[in-house]
């Protein structure tokens, strides 16, 4: 008959442990991606595709909803109209301005 295992008990501080894994995100790769596509786009329009102006204005009507819908996961998160200001660079007044009413 063999014996019991021994039972190890483990160093780890389970209050001061994280009960979750951190995600891997690569937010800045995707953003640099996302902004040569931008600036490719707008190479072929100024290159004389004047039909594609009506097609890029409705990108950005695209992006600024996207911000909208981040701003507003990010303050239902906990982050602040600060919080968010600062990391874009104007006033906490300007992004409540411009992201915190009702969407047009």
């Amino acid at each position: 008959m063999t014996p019991p295992a021994a039972v190890l008990q483990s160093a780890v501080n389970n209050s001061l442990t994280a009960n979750r894994r951190r995600r891997v995100v690569e937010n800045d790769e995707y953003a640099a991606f996302l902004r040569r596509v931008i600036r490719a786009y707008s190479r072929r329009v100024a290159a004389g595709d004047i039909e594609a102006i009506a097609l890029m204005a409705d990108t950005a009507r695209e992006i600024d909803i996207a911000m909208r819908d981040a701003i507003t996961g990010l303050r239902a998160t906990g982050y602040s109209w600060a919080d968010v200001a600062l990391r874009l660079g104007v006033t906490r007044q300007a992004v409540q301005q411009r992201w915190g009413g009702d969407p047009q």
